[in-house]
């Protein structure tokens, strides 16, 4: 008999590891949902008009091929010993820290903590994050993180200038701050009508400025006593901004102890690789009288439902996404993964082991400056912490390529200086080669003392905290993490159904380049021939964006979504500008639009004009077109977002855009959902003139607990020229991150993804996301009622459940289901956006039939128990619902409840053995609020948690 050859392709990425559904299994879906086939079901979903005609072509890789692939092109970037500063700086990341954080989707796979009783590990360690670095600047509140340095200079510049009181127009920067935070605060000024003066110290004018920004360290090095010029800012009412250095933190005298108002900076060297720009955690701290002025997520201390300590994100409401068009910032992600890296790094160094790298660095940087004195060099300034500037004169070039031939890269200052910054793997042998890069050979002399005034020298102490002090044994930190760890619902767990957020797979073979050392040790300002591989990979995932968007050119600068929200706006408005229609300012936004659109539009210097919605969900035609008219030969944009935030398909996409085009707007489509479009539509071909792309959504790289995040923006071939440029990199535009490719080490996941999964691979995975989402649709009917279809019935990626009818009928209100849910093991959907009392469920491509069939049995039970409350059955407050999550210590405990104990804890979608246990009841909001606090736990509390 003749053999028969197996037709399964083991290494088919795509069909075999990132979509979920066999092929069989898909057969069974479509059954339900009521389709003959996948490709019918696409044709009942999205609208033939706006089909792209053309497929998405190219093959893909097997994984081994992928990872082949990348060795070659990480061979193409020259791995030297950066000693470029302004920012950035090499580091050591703890191999524990790597593997335990970094490495692990039980962290990197989490999402922003919103659902606190499921995120209690990931909290923690983003309060001991903001202990830490209101510890070190001396200030009483921090945030859990913003984007970089420059963005988070220029969240302190608009915040000091709504909490200030004074009512100067001008803000000052000193012109000892890096050269990426004075170009994006210009970015960011110039639309707000901010005047940005930039001079020395000696020409602060008090009386002119609503608040000043101060480097300190400097750019060039420069360590001196702020006191005088905050104290005089203070006395004309103005706010002081210090822009700092942790690590220096630890030896002088603290940003908080001068006075300053806020302090920003970034926790890169703690134990975050350069990246080639990033990710890397910001940091904001400020006084006490300013935490409800200052953007971003603040973690605090609540209780829970027994009066157990429990961790949450405070002051919500003062989050974009609520503030909407009345917001002072679009800041929708952060930094979290990062932010717990570096938290974990001041953990495993503690106090002592962070001022001994300090203390390192320094006695360094002041040998290697006796060093050059000593040979006659003229080094300055006299006061430093890790960088000097030495001058050369005409030998500029020659030192710098001197440099280079040792394996350095000094910094090119002016015409004739090069400035050199030391950091934590600065060892004997990189000392001697700068020195022969100077015609030194002499060894540097030992230093007596330190190298800034003794007024300067630290005399507070910091990170007094008893976790700061644990056992430092590895063994130690290592329960630590898993621990904290443990205490989170990841997606190494279970689905997070979270409608436009697309929690999908983040495959291993894409996240493991992120830590080779020639990817993970590139400055972002290196010459471009140390980083030719970083350009392939750029170039190359540029382009298959560009042939999935239908878009002409890109920019990779945003590191978040809003960010690439705001960067597009600022393109189109420059475009207008160059036109002569400066006035264009009006930006038509519907009703339903992401929180971030409004906040953005805001930010740009935009008036925002609320489109309404139809009875349908769509956006409103005629209103739109009222609104557009009105605004005449003021229409500067619109916005929206495709498919719509009601998860379907609008039929009238295009007549929108044509309208926005007739009236002389542009059409900005947010890219949220294009997890929905890819491979079947194009939204540079149905109208739009940019999109952003959330990377960290439809393209693979994890949400990461609140962050990194990435949002490149494509555009048509006429607003090119007016993409964000950079101080570095040339470009008209001013830039909106402190890096010119944005957090580039993340670019190298997408395009990962991209390649692994092919042409076909990535359409096949837009059309079982679809397919996903109509079998919960499908599957939940009857039991709740999905909000929105498209004109045949169906969803696109993701639907919207109103459960707002059990508010009437059973008193359950959608926060009741998202905690029931917890006890069946899943994170809830979307709650309460776009539409208020509802679910947004997205199950994305990656989960597998047996996972989707679990949710759906999580929530028809829940159905069930509405419906005993309904008919009396079960008791309407004191019931699973409103006493959910049940905790072990519920479990444990003398059971006083009306219900059966199994019934609380074990519903029917939880895993038996493996279950996941929450570590906190019900966590109080109001409390927490009322009680923001900054501190860590006590080292006891570690022993008390639930294993």
């Amino acid at each position: 008999m003749t053999y028969q050859r197996s037709a399964y392709d083991p290494y088919d990425f795509a069909n075999r590891r990132h979509i979920g559904p066999s092929p069989f299994e898909m057969e069974a879906m479509l059954e339900a949902v009521g389709a003959p086939s996948l490709d019918a079901l696409i044709e009942e979903t999205v609208p033939a008009a706006i089909r792209q005609a053309d497929a998405l072509g190219w093959e893909p890789l097997s994984e081994h091929g992928l990872l082949a692939r990348m060795r070659a092109v990480a061979a193409r970037n020259r791995v030297m010993t950066s000693l470029i500063g302004q920012g950035y700086h090499g580091t050591v990341t703890p191999p524990a820290i790597q593997r335990n954080i970094l490495e692990n989707p039980a962290w990197y796979t989490a999402y922003t903590p919103y659902q606190p009783e499921i995120a209690q590990g990931r909290l923690e360690a983003l309060l001991n994050f903001q202990t830490m670095v209101a510890d070190l600047t001396g200030l009483p509140v921090a945030n859990a993180s913003l984007l970089d340095e420059a963005t988070a200079a220029a969240e302190a510049m608009t915040m000091a200038e709504r909490a200030g009181k004074s009512k100067a127009r001008g803000f000052f920067v000193d012109a000892e701050c890096h050269p990426q935070t004075v170009a994006v605060l210009r970015t960011r000024a110039e639309p707000l009508g901010i005047e940005v003066i930039v001079g020395p110290l000696e020409a602060l004018d008090p009386a002119r400025v609503f608040g000043a920004l101060f480097q300190y360290p400097g750019t060039h090095g420069r360590v001196r006593d702020l006191s005088g010029e905050i104290a005089a800012l203070h006395g004309a009412k103005a706010l002081a901004v210090v822009a700092t250095d942790l690590l220096a933190l630890t030896m002088l005298k603290e940003p908080g102890a001068m006075g300053a108002d806020i302090a920003v900076g970034s926790a890169q060297r703690f134990g975050v690789p350069m990246g080639y720009g990033g990710p890397h955690a910001a940091f904001m701290s400020c006084r006490d009288e300013l935490k409800r002025s200052m953007p971003g997520r603040i973690v605090g201390v609540s209780v829970d439902s027994r009066g157990n300590k429990a961790y949450r994100l405070s002051l919500q409401t003062r989050e974009q996404h609520i503030r909407r068009e009345k917001a002072t910032s679009n800041v929708c992600t952060a930094q979290a993964l990062l932010a717990v890296m570096a938290s974990f790094y001041a953990v495993f160094h503690g106090p002592e082991g962070l001022r001994a790298i300090a203390e390192r660095v320094h006695f360094n940087t002041a040998r290697l400056a006796a060093a050059l004195r000593a040979a006659g060099a003229k080094v300055s300034p006299e006061a430093f912490f890790d960088t000097i500037t030495v001058e050369v004169g005409v030998g500029q070039a020659g030192i710098l390529a001197a440099a280079r031939a040792e394996g350095l890269n000094f910094r090119k200052v002016g015409r004739d200086r090069v400035g050199i910054t030391l950091d934590e793997t600065t060892d004997e042998g990189v000392i001697a080669r700068a020195l022969r890069a100077f015609g030194i050979q002499e060894p540097a002399p030992e230093a007596e003392d330190v190298a800034f005034p003794a007024a300067l020298i630290r005399q507070s102490e910091y990170l007094t905290h008893p976790v700061f002090h644990m056992n430092r044994a590895e063994s130690e930190m290592m329960r630590y993490m898993r621990r904290l760890s443990d205490r989170d619902l990841a997606l190494d767990r279970a689905m997070i159904p979270l409608g436009s957020c697309t929690m999908k797979l983040n495959a291993a073979a894409e996240m493991a380049p992120l830590t080779w050392p020639e990817f993970a040790n590139i400055h972002p300002f290196v010459p471009a021939d140390q980083a030719a591989g970083y350009a392939e990979a750029i170039s190359d995932l540029g382009e298959r964006l560009c042939a999935i968007t239908g878009y002409d050119a890109i920019s990779m600068q945003p590191n978040s979504g809003a960010q690439g929200e705001y960067a597009g706006l600022l393109t189109i408005l420059a475009w207008h500008r160059s036109r002569g229609d400066a006035k264009r300012r009006v930006c038509l936004i519907p009703i339903s639009a992401h929180g971030t659109n409004p906040a953005s539009a805001q930010m740009a210097g935009m008036k925002v004009v609320v489109v309404n919605s139809a009875p349908n969900g769509d956006v409103d035609l005629a209103d739109f077109r009222a609104k557009a008219e009105a605004a005449g030969e003021e229409l500067a944009a619109c916005m929206i977002t495709y498919p719509s935030t009601h998860g379907v398909f609008e039929e009238t996409v295009r007549e929108v855009c044509a309208i926005t085009h007739e009236f002389g707007g542009q059409v900005y489509i947010d890219g949220a959902n294009m997890n929905a479009m890819v491979g079947l539509v194009k939204p540079g071909e149905i109208g739009g003139d940019v999109s952003h792309l959330n990377l960290h959504k439809t393209f693979a790289i994890p949400h990461g607990g609140g962050g990194p995040g990435m949002g490149p923006i494509g555009v048509r071939a006429h607003l090119a020229p007016f993409l964000p440029g950079h101080p570095e990199t040339g470009g008209s535009e001013g830039p909106v991150s402190a890096a010119p490719w944005g957090s580039a080490s993340i670019l190298l996941i997408s395009w990962a993804y991209c390649l692994m999964m092919g042409g076909p691979g990535l359409t096949q995975a837009t059309k079982v996301a679809i397919l996903n989402a109509n079998y919960i649709a499908a599957r939940l009917k009857g039991a709740y009622e999905v909000l929105y279809r498209g004109g045949k019935g169906r969803v696109a990626h993701e639907c919207i459940l109103d459960v707002r009818p059990f508010a009437e009928s059973a008193h359950v209100n959608v926060d009741d289901i998202a905690k029931r849910l917890i006890d069946n093991g899943f994170h809830a959907p979307t709650m309460s956006w776009p539409v208020a009392g509802t679910l947004m469920v997205e199950p994305t491509e990656s989960e597998t039939k047996a996972e989707l069939d679990r949710f759906v049995t999580a929530m028809l039970s829940i159905r069930e128990e509405i419906a005993a409350i309904e008919s009396g059955e079960m008791d309407a407050e004191n019931n699973p619902l409103k006493r959910a999550p049940h905790t072990v210590e519920d479990l444990v405990a003398e059971w006083d409840r009306p219900y059966a104990r199994e019934q609380g804890c074990f519903p029917p979608a939880s895993f038996r053995v493996d279950k996941y246990w929450p570590p906190v009841g019900r966590v109080d909001n109001v409390y927490g609020d009322r009680n923001l606090v900054c501190v860590c736990p006590p080292l006891e509390s570690y022993r008390d948690a639930a294993e």
